[in-house]
């Protein structure tokens, strides 16, 4: 039921001709209430889409009634007539739905550059408005969809309440965030700045750490959306964990559905001087493209890892670095351990594990494989 698994809210995906295929290109997500707490993290990318400038405004006063969200065009590089298409955007949610201009939020993604059919939007943001239901939360997932191969989903119940959400993304994918629209609901009673703060939270251990191919989409936007429809006011940590393991999920589809990949990669750094020494030791080897392209070819190349590493500021010794593949310790301090005959990439699935040997600081990143078929769909994307 994605976004609509929490109590007191509705949804709707429909087909408002804004992509050529026919395929469903518009949704909207309405909190019924009787809370409208709402939180957002959106895009660092300093070119912002003209959808994130509107939804950073009004979401200002933590309150947000609706998000009508749009595929087909990102709406971004617009100049002031893109501007003006998200206000109308806004403006025709809210006279569908009788709530205020300033309580709707505006996603959109796909092409950059590119003004939006605005006669067929608002049309269909009107089909979306008579379609609204407790059971839409998969077809308004489907119509967010871009290259994506499937919908993506997921729901994790607290004690008493719920939190629900869905997410579009398969290629832009890094931070801040990836190419990606999220949508998260709950229905949990809870005030906007702990929404803000549990949001913040999860996001930065989930979605910050997925890192496909190094590229910042322009769009990005993740919402939190509190309807209070339970009656039951979480623990702070409670509402935590629930929305970390939603986002978690989320994130993890993400990467599973990446362009092209035939493997999924996660990144394990382990014994750092820091939080940020880990992080930005997983992210240059998750941006390897030498190392990318040696793991879809099932090749162990851990030099690779190791020249990744060394790119970065993070505290090391050289001659203490541990690196293992999938459990196999193929380098022992800094030279070579077992031997990679012993390491099988044969599944989808690849864990690269890095001890720093520095420090008690952890982190993962998930990245997947660069192959011919990325390259493809990238080459032939706005044509």
């Amino acid at each position: 039921m994605s976004v609509t698994a929490a109590l007191g809210f509705l949804a709707s995906g429909v087909t408002a001709g804004i992509k050529e295929s026919g395929d469903p290109d518009l949704a909207l997500v309405v909190n019924r209430g009787p809370r409208r707490a709402a939180a957002g993290v959106f895009t660092s990318n300093r070119v912002q889409a003209a959808p994130v400038r509107w939804s950073r405004t009004v979401l200002a006063d933590g309150r947000i009634s609706a998000v009508v969200l749009n595929s087909g065009g990102a709406n971004a590089c617009t100049g002031p007539g893109g501007a003006d298409d998200a206000r109308t955007m806004a403006e025709r949610t809210a006279r569908a739905l009788s709530v205020p201009v300033p309580d709707v939020a505006v996603c959109s993604t796909g092409l950059i550059g590119v003004r939006l059919p605005m006669d067929r939007v608002t049309a269909g943001i009107d089909t979306a408005a008579a379609a609204l239901s407790p059971d839409g939360g998969e077809d308004a997932a489907v119509a967010i969809k871009t290259t994506d191969s499937v919908h993506k989903t997921a729901v994790a119940g607290g004690a008493g309440f719920t939190v629900g959400g869905m997410a579009k993304g398969a290629g832009m994918l890094a931070p801040g965030l990836a190419t990606m629209l999220v949508v998260l609901t709950t229905d949990a009673v809870v005030e906007s700045d702990l929404l803000d703060a549990v949001l913040r939270h999860a996001v930065r251990t989930t979605f910050d750490r997925v890192d496909s191919d190094g590229c910042m989409s322009t769009n990005d936007t993740v919402l939190l959306l509190a309807s209070g429809a339970s009656g039951v006011t979480p623990t702070a940590s409670d509402l935590a964990a629930a929305v970390r393991t939603v986002c978690d999920d989320l994130a993890r589809q993400l990467i599973g559905d990446a362009e092209g990949a035939s493997k999924e990669i996660e990144v394990a750094v382990v014994g750092a001087a820091s939080e940020a020494d880990a992080v930005e030791v997983g992210r240059s080897i998750a941006r390897n493209n030498l190392l990318k392209c040696a793991l879809h070819g099932e090749d162990p190349n851990w030099g690779r890892v190791l020249s990744a590493i060394g790119t970065t500021s993070a505290a090391f010794d050289p001659d203490r670095l541990d690196v293992a593949m999938n459990g196999v310790w193929v380098c022992r301090d800094g030279a070579e351990g077992e031997s990679r005959e012993k390491v099988d990439l044969s599944d989808r699935r690849i864990t690269i594990t890095v001890d720093l040997r520095t420090g008690g600081s952890s982190a993962v990143v998930w990245t997947n494989d660069l192959t011919a078929e990325y390259v493809h769909e990238n080459s032939a994307y706005s044509s």
